[in-house]
C-alpha cells in the first residue's frame, strides 16, 4: 500500500536524507521518498501491518528530527 503524508517542521535536506535512510531499515517497508522541498514524505508498505509500520516510521523520524510532525 503506498501513501503520501505531508511533513511539518522538516528543517534540512540532510535530515530528510537520514529520515529516509532509517525508515526505509523498518520491516515491512518496501519504499520510500522523503522530499525536503516538498515537505512530503511517500511511503509503500504492507498492507496487513501499514499502521504498525507508520508507528515506527514516526518513532524513526523523531530520533532523526524531534520537531517534525508526520500529519496522519
Amino acid at each position: 500500500m503506498k501513501r503520501v503524508y505531508k511533513l511539518e517542521d522538516l528543517d534540512c535536506a540532510n535530515c530528510a536524507a537520514k529520515m529516509e535512510r532509517a525508515v526505509a531499515k523498518i520491516d515491512g517497508v518496501d519504499s520510500v521518498s522523503i522530499s525536503f522541498m516538498a515537505q512530503r514524505m511517500s511511503i509503500d508498505a504492507d498492507e496487513k501491518r501499514f499502521e504498525e509500520i507508520m508507528d515506527r516510521v514516526e518513532k524513526a523520524c523523531k530520533r532523526v528530527e524531534p520537531d517534525c510532525r508526520i500529519l496522519r
